[in-house]
């Protein structure tokens, strides 16, 4: 029986199916997700070198090493005869991304440790559930989103830079949460765009990957700070 909005209903082997989408395809999204996996481990092994030794540490040297190898993968095209080489600074710009994540994780360890794991799954739960939708649907509406999403990104950035003069709390607020909103409205958009780019020929799925990479690390870094804050809150109060 179809529901009320003329959709099929969503089963758990719908789900494994998704056989609105062809086999190249879902072989292409599977290399995207290897991709991203690794990426997240070693985005992992960064956060960790800041964390639990003194080798390396994040702030800006390994925001500027994060910049130049993501420019340096841009550069390098794709021809399908250099992937070792394009995954290696895939692997670099993931680690410093994680190492950059170190000094926020060392604040939020200050107000309670449990808060990265708990973070942590909080992304990946929300993260899969936006996955599953934007690959479910049926037409891919979520393309629509992209103009919507840029200009509010615009806004967001333009609101974090006269913030930094501002020094205004509230205006931190709705970079918080306004952040994580238009990143999960990113999720669903570059989903669908990865599916839309590899049926245009487009088959660079170590770039595709990025996108969700930045996306998943946007969304933690937001859950781990709105955490830190309502816990940092209620010691507060007690």
């Amino acid at each position: 029986m179809d529901s009320l909005f003329g959709r099929k209903p969503i089963s758990i082997g719908a789900l494994k199916d998704f056989s609105r989408l062809d086999q190249p395809t879902r072989q292409h999204l599977k290399k995207v997700y290897v991709c991203l996996s690794l990426s997240m481990l070693i985005a992992a092994v960064g956060s960790g070198v800041h964390l639990f030794t003194d080798v390396l540490k994040g702030g800006f040297l390994s925001a500027i090493a994060s910049i130049g190898l993501l420019i340096a993968l841009g550069l390098t095209p794709y021809d399908g005869k250099n992937q070792n080489k394009r995954m290696g600074i895939l692997m670099g710009f993931a680690f410093c991304t994680g190492l950059g994540l170190g000094p926020l994780m060392d604040n939020v360890i200050q107000i309670d440790a449990s808060i990265i794991p708990t973070a942590f799954f909080a992304t990946t739960l929300i993260f899969v559930c936006f996955t599953l939708s934007a690959l479910w649907a049926e037409e891919r509406t979520f393309l629509y989103l992209g103009g919507t999403l840029m200009s509010c990104l615009s806004m967001l950035c333009f609101l974090s830079l006269a913030n930094l003069f501002l020094g205004a709390r509230f205006f931190f607020q709705i970079q918080l949460y306004g952040g994580l909103v238009l990143f999960l409205g990113f999720v669903l958009y570059d989903t669908q765009l990865i599916v839309h780019k590899h049926k245009q020929g487009d088959k660079d799925f170590l770039w595709h990957s990025i996108d969700l990479f930045l996306d998943f690390i946007e969304i933690f870094r937001r859950i781990m700070i709105i955490l830190a804050q309502k816990e940092d809150s209620k010691k507060k109060r007690n």
